[in-house]
């Protein structure tokens, strides 16, 4: 990728959409591209971290596995999206692993870029921790996600997250499912049994209709309401 596009996806990013084009043009420098293959594996736990990355097209998984040998998805990243940052701070190598689910492509932006740029501008440091805190903010919901709702509430609150700007009156919702439905499951800390189970129980209800990966919200009042119950 030549460095004037790196240059373009970069200034995009709510990290560095304040910053001035000399100080991207310095980032884009100590930032690589990659392209992986769905299955293969960006890190593994355990890895050090040299600075975090930027998701351009495609689909990944954080996650980590019990001594069983069970999965336990703990984040899924689209384009747009940036992980690893944390970590970078933090001087301890990864607590899960990152693997694609679809080809995509990466950037990765050095750490040292990054802490040459907290050195540089507060604003970015300003950025950078908002961005951290968000993601704690995330973090939160989930572990009150998973303490206090039910199986169906959270499966709701998941279809609902696509729909959340939508109109009462909406009649064409479509979500595609950016996942397998075992990986969704493992999101949502729900057996893949009971994620199917609840998509044809809702389904059976009129609320929505699936197909493969793709799920239309056929009535979005009834479907926020019944995740309220």
């Amino acid at each position: 990728m030549s460095s004037i596009k790196v240059h373009a996806i970069l200034a995009t990013l709510p990290l560095f959409k304040e910053m001035g084009p000399d100080e991207i043009d310095r980032i884009a420098q100590s930032t690589r591209e990659s392209h992986v293959s769905r299955g293969e594996i960006i890190f593994q736990r355990g890895d050090p971290s040299h600075g975090f990355y930027v998701v351009i097209h495609g689909q990944l998984k954080l996650a980590f596995s019990s001594p069983q040998g069970v999965e336990k998805v703990v984040h899924l990243v689209g384009p747009g999206k940036t992980f690893g940052e944390a970590v970078m701070f933090m001087d301890m190598p990864y607590p899960v692993y990152a693997q694609a689910i679809a080809d995509s492509a990466l950037l990765h932006i050095s750490r040292s870029a990054v802490f040459e740029g907290i050195e540089r501008d507060p604003v970015f440091s300003r950025k950078m921790l908002a961005g951290l805190s968000s993601r704690l903010h995330s973090l939160i919901g989930d572990v009150e996600a998973y303490s206090l709702r039910s199986c169906t509430q959270r499966v709701i609150g998941y279809l609902l997250q696509h729909g959340v700007d939508m109109p009462d009156d909406s009649t064409d919702i479509h979500i595609n499912l950016p996942a397998s439905k075992t990986v969704i499951a493992s999101r949502l800390n729900i057996s893949p049994e009971t994620f199917s189970r609840i998509l044809h129980d809702l389904s059976a209800s009129g609320m929505i209709s699936v197909k493969g990966k793709d799920v239309a919200i056929l009535d979005i009042v009834k479907l926020r309401e019944y995740g309220q119950q």
